[in-house]
């Protein structure tokens, strides 16, 4: 509040000039790591954003109790190494993960049941550890042809006798 001229003050009690804040230099869009384009990087090993992609680890666990796992094998790395390529699948469409995001991810690496020996073979060191190693499972998601993706569950089962069109390596 403005000090009356009229009212007797000591030089001390005076309201001081306010100190001026000099006006801000401008933004520039130079950080390392800053995005330049509307479109997210995409490549290996850079993931597949997508809206409530955590709900797609409620529905992995509905699948747990009728995964077809060899001696080799565990439900923990099953999981973590599916439910990326469930998630690619999800954020491809622009949604969240649905329950045949997943159906899709466990039948394209057998783990549902008639499962080539060969398909096995291959996704048993793949998947060892995946539980445990986020690079793994990316590495599992990047394995995934995207042509593989937007195929049905159903169409998936069909093609497995012929696993290798939809997976790369």
């Amino acid at each position: 509040m403005a000090q009356p001229e009229f009212v007797p003050l000591h030089a001390g009690d005076r309201v001081r000039a306010a100190e001026r804040i000099p006006a801000h230099g401008g933004w520039r869009q130079d950080r390392p790591a800053e995005l330049v384009s509307p479109d997210l990087p995409t490549g290996h090993r850079f993931g597949s954003p997508g809206p409530d992609q955590g709900y797609g680890l409620t529905l992995a666990e509905r699948f747990v109790d009728r995964l077809d796992l060899t001696p080799a094998e565990n439900a923990e790395d099953a999981v973590a190494g599916c439910i990326g390529v469930g998630l690619r699948r999800a954020s491809m469409f622009g949604r969240a993960p649905v329950i045949h995001d997943l159906d899709l991810a466990f039948t394209l690496f057998g783990y549902l049941g008639d499962a080539p020996a060969d398909l096995v073979a291959f996704r048993v060191p793949l998947l060892q550890g995946a539980a445990h190693s986020y690079w793994a499972q990316r590495d599992v998601v990047d394995k995934v042809r995207v042509d593989a993706l937007l195929l049905t569950p159903s169409q998936v089962r069909a093609k497995l006798p012929e696993w290798r069109s939809m997976l790369h390596g």
